[in-house]
C-alpha cells in the first residue's frame, strides 16, 4: 500500500450511469456469448472452484446475510447522499437517509426482511468457524451483537441493524467530507473485452476525476481493514476496475482507493500500466481455467476458513454432501430459481 494520495477537488467530468440503466456505449459493448468474469465470480472461482459452480452455473439461492444487507444499504445512503446539495452533505443528513433507503430496498426486495427473522448462524454451519471468520474480517462486533439479540424479537434486531448502518456513516465522515467533493460517476457499471473474447464487467462504487484529468476509485467497505490474507481480495477488485478503465479511457488510474468505514481507514494503491498488463493475462489465464472446467464439468472445492460462510455446504462433498446434477447448457444471463433468493455478491464487504 501507498500513503495516502491528495487529490484536488473534483469536478464532473464525466456522466453517471448510477446502476439504473446501461453504461455508455464506450463502455458496456453488447453482450458476446463468450466468457465473461465479475470481480466476485473470479474471486469466487479462485477461493473455491465449487463455489463458484453453485453460484454461476447451478444458480443456487441464497440468502443474504444481514452484514451483506447492511453493506447494501450503507452504499444506497452514500449514493443518495450526493444528490444533496454540497453544502447539506452532513452525518445528520446521511442518518436521516438510512430508513428510507431500508424502506427502498425493502420495496425492492422484500425478502430481506427474513434476515431478522433468521438465527444469526445458519443451521448447518460451524458456528465457531463463523465467529473465527468475522474476527478475521473485522465483523466480531456486529456478529457477537446479532448474536446476543433474541431471535424472536425482530423489532428489536432492525433497529440494531439500522443503527449499526448509521454507526458506519460515522466512519465514513470521519475520513471524507463530501461536501468537497463532486463525484464524476457513482454506482457506475463499466466493462469491456479483453484477449478479443473475454468481458469483464463491474460495479464501481464512485469515480472521481480531479481537474487535470486523474482518476481515482473509490471503493466503500462496511467491513473492519482486513488482515493482508483478505485484503488481497479487496485490491483483486479494484485491479479489476482499474483495467476496464485503462482499456476504456486511455488512462491508468492514478489511485485506487478502499474507504473502511468500520475502523475509519484509508488505504491507497497506485497502479501502473505493467501491472494492469500482468493482470489482465491473470484473468484471460484465469477464464480459460474457468472454461476447463465447464467444459470438463470437474468443479472440486477448494477447502478453506470461508467454508464456515458458505450458503452450500449440504451440497457438499468436503461436509458429506452431493452437488447436484451438473444442468445443461443455459445463457449466461439465464435468471436464478424462483424458489428463492438470487446469489448475492459480496465486494462490499471487507
Amino acid at each position: 500500500m501507498t500513503a495516502q494520495t491528495a487529490l484536488p477537488p473534483v469536478s464532473p467530468g464525466l456522466p453517471r450511469d448510477g446502476g439504473d440503466g446501461p453504461a455508455p456505449a464506450s463502455e458496456a459493448p453488447e453482450r458476446p456469448a463468450g466468457p465473461s468474469l465479475s470481480p466476485s465470480r473470479a474471486a469466487d472461482f479462485k477461493t473455491c472452484p465449487l463455489l463458484f459452480r453453485f453460484r454461476t452455473i447451478d444458480k443456487l439461492p441464497e440468502q443474504p446475510s444481514a452484514d451483506q444487507v447492511r453493506g447494501t444499504l450503507v452504499h444506497a445512503v452514500l449514493e443518495r447522499l450526493f444528490d444533496l446539495p454540497a453544502a447539506e452533505r452532513t452525518p445528520e443528513a446521511a442518518a436521516a437517509l438510512v430508513a428510507p433507503s431500508w424502506a427502498r430496498l425493502l420495496e425492492e426486495g422484500p425478502a430481506l426482511a427474513e434476515i431478522f427473522a433468521a438465527t444469526a448462524v445458519r443451521p448447518g454451519r460451524d458456528p465457531a468457524a463463523v465467529a473465527a471468520e468475522a474476527e478475521a474480517t473485522g465483523q466480531a462486533r456486529l456478529f457477537t451483537a446479532a448474536q446476543d439479540a433474541p431471535a424472536s424479537d425482530e423489532a428489536a434486531r432492525l433497529a440494531a441493524f439500522l443503527a449499526s448502518a448509521s454507526s458506519l456513516l460515522d466512519g465514513y465522515f470521519a475520513v471524507e467530507d463530501p461536501r468537497r467533493l463532486e463525484p464524476a460517476e457513482r454506482e457506475s457499471l463499466v466493462s469491456t473485452l479483453v484477449d478479443d473474447e473475454l468481458l469483464i464487467r463491474g460495479y464501481i462504487d464512485r469515480l472521481d476525476v480531479s481537474a487535470g484529468g486523474d482518476l481515482r476509485v473509490v471503493d466503500y467497505k462496511t467491513g473492519g481493514a482486513p488482515r493482508e490474507a483478505f485484503e488481497g481480495r479487496a485490491l483483486f477488485q479494484l485491479k479489476f476496475y482499474a483495467l476496464v478503465l485503462w482499456r476504456t479511457r486511455g488512462v491508468v488510474p492514478k489511485v485506487l482507493r478502499l474507504l473502511y468505514l468500520k475502523d475509519a481507514e484509508i488505504c491507497d494503491y497506485s497502479p501502473d500500466a505493467e501491472e494492469l498488463e500482468r493482470f489482465e493475462r491473470t484473468l484471460v489465464a484465469l477464464s480459460q481455467a474457468v472454461e476447463r472446467a465447464k467444459r470438463d464439468q470437474d468443479f472440486r472445492p477448494k477447502p478453506s476458513r470461508l467454508c464456515g460462510w458458505c450458503n452450500h455446504q449440504r451440497f457438499c462433498p468436503e461436509f458429506g454432501g452431493t452437488p447436484p446434477p451438473f444442468p445443461a447448457a443455459v445463457p449466461a444471463d439465464s435468471p436464478s430459481p424462483a424458489n428463492g433468493p438470487a446469489p448475492v455478491d459480496d465486494d462490499r464487504l471487507a
